[in-house]
C-alpha cells in the first residue's frame, strides 16, 4: 500500500472529514551512480565545514538564515514545530471558484485526496457537489515545511488536490506577449486546416520518453557487449520565409499520413536503436574490482 504524505481533516463550514493525501504523479527515469573511472567504485559525497574542513555528521548540522553577509540566525527543529499553523493538521476550504478561472500556470503538484472510513459520506457529498456545479475548492494546507494554497477538484468519482504557486512566484518575462504582426485570413484558414489534420482525442498512453527508451537500449547493448548505432539527427531548420507556402506544404504532407501521436505509439513498441558488434563484454560492464 502506498504511503500517505499527509493526514488530517478537511473542513468546510461545520463539516469535517478525516482524509489522507497520496502522491498523484512522479517522474520516472533512469538514474546513474557516480563512479571512480579507475576502479568503478562508488563516489561518496561528504558534508564538510568550510572553516576547518572537518567532515560533519547529520546531527552536527543546524539550519541557519543569513540575515547579513556571513551572519546567521540559527533555527532549531523544535522551534519550527512551535510555529506550525493549524493547517498542519486541518485543511480548511476558504472559498469556491469556477474551475475555468484558475490558470494552469499556477499548478504545481498533484495528489489523490482519499477519505478515511469516517469521512466517506461528506467526502462523496462534496465531490458530487463540485462536479455538478463546476466549482473547485480553494484551501490551505501545510506539508513539507511549507504552507500551500491548494485547489480540490472532482476526478473519477473522487477528488484530486493540486498545490499552487503563489502569485509572487509566477515570473514575468518582458519579451513575452502577443507579437505585433498582421495575419492574413488565408493564413489563418490554412492554419485551422492543419490543426484539424493533426487533431485527435487526448490519450496520455500514446506518449513516452524516447530518450529514456534509447538509454535502456544503450544499457542493454553494452551488457551484451555490443554497440549502439547513432540515431539520425534532425535536419537543420531554416527560418520560414513564405508562411503561406510552408502552411500549404505542411498540410499536403499530412494528407494520407498517420497522425504523429499514432506514429509515436507504434515507435514505442519498435526498437529505437540498433545493437551491433560482437559478444565480448565492454570494460564498463565489468564488476567492481575487490581488494
Amino acid at each position: 500500500m502506498a504511503a500517505s504524505v499527509w493526514s488530517g481533516y478537511l473542513t468546510f463550514g461545520l463539516i469535517s472529514m478525516p482524509v489522507r493525501l497520496f502522491s498523484g504523479a512522479r517522474s520516472n527515469g533512469i538514474s546513474f551512480h557516480m563512479l571512480h573511472r579507475d576502479d568503478d567504485a562508488r563516489v561518496k559525497q561528504q558534508l564538510t565545514c568550510s572553516a576547518d574542513g572537518k567532515v560533519l555528521e547529520r546531527d552536527e548540522i543546524v539550519k541557519g538564515y543569513e540575515y547579513r553577509k556571513g551572519e546567521y540566525v540559527i533555527i532549531e527543529p523544535d522551534e519550527i514545530k512551535k510555529i506550525q499553523p493549524k493547517t498542519a493538521k486541518t485543511m480548511e476550504i476558504l472559498e469556491f471558484v469556477k474551475s475555468g478561472d484558475v490558470d494552469p500556470i499556477y499548478f504545481e503538484s498533484s495528489y489523490y485526496l482519499v477519505p478515511e472510513e469516517a469521512g466517506r459520506r461528506p467526502y462523496a457529498l462534496l465531490s458530487k457537489a463540485l462536479q455538478e456545479t463546476n466549482y473547485v475548492a480553494i484551501a490551505k494546507i501545510t506539508m513539507h515545511n511549507r504552507e500551500y494554497t491548494v485547489f480540490l477538484r472532482p476526478y473519477e468519482g473522487g477528488m484530486m488536490l493540486h498545490t499552487m504557486y503563489y502569485s509572487d512566484e509566477i515570473r514575468e518575462v518582458e519579451e513575452f506577449g502577443k507579437p505585433e504582426v498582421e495575419l492574413k485570413e488565408a493564413e489563418l484558414k490554412v492554419a485551422h486546416q492543419l490543426i484539424e489534420a493533426l487533431a485527435d482525442k487526448f490519450d496520455p498512453k500514446k506518449y513516452y520518453d524516447t530518450y529514456e527508451a534509447n538509454l535502456k537500449k544503450l544499457i542493454e547493448a553494452k551488457l551484451e557487449g555490443g554497440e549502439v548505432a547513432e540515431l539520425e539527427k534532425p535536419a537543420k531548420m531554416a527560418p520560414v520565409v513564405d508562411l503561406m507556402a510552408a502552411l500549404k506544404q505542411s498540410l499536403a504532407q499530412m494528407e494520407g499520413k498517420k497522425k504523429p501521436a499514432a506514429r509515436v505509439a507504434e515507435a514505442q513498441a519498435a526498437s529505437e536503436t540498433q545493437v551491433t558488434g560482437g559478444t565480448q563484454h565492454h570494460r564498463s560492464t565489468r564488476r567492481r574490482r575487490t581488494a
